[in-house]
């Protein structure tokens, strides 16, 4: 007797992945930060408010495996490190704009 696998279980979903990879607190204005010209971590720190720096490294972590962002090191002291967008990462920030000017359509005009 044969054993069936689920082919659903084996198929790769192209919007779960991208809603993955942007999911996360802190991910979208990590984003919006390096869009604005900010770099480094001290920066986001400051930009983005409540934050704890653990969680930034982790979410600025995930997001450069997933191509999104860059990481250059400098071999100075104090060290310093900066990130940047990726190809894909530029390309994020496209589709940020299309889904901001889409949430403006959620909010109830005010009279």
């Amino acid at each position: 007797m044969k054993t069936g696998e689920r082919t659903m279980e084996n198929k790769i979903c192209p919007l779960e992945i991208a809603v993955n990879s942007i999911s996360g607190k802190w991910k979208v204005p990590i984003v919006w930060q390096i869009n604005e010209g900010k770099k480094r971590p001290s920066e986001f720190l400051k930009g983005i408010g409540k934050v704890d720096r653990r969680v930034l490294n982790k979410q600025l972590s995930e997001m450069i495996e997933d191509g999104i962002l860059s990481k250059k090191s400098f071999n100075e002291l104090p060290p310093r490190v900066e990130y940047s967008l990726t190809e894909i990462g530029e390309r994020l920030i496209e589709i940020l704009w299309q889904l901001n000017d889409w949430g403006k359509l959620l909010i109830p005009e005010k009279e």
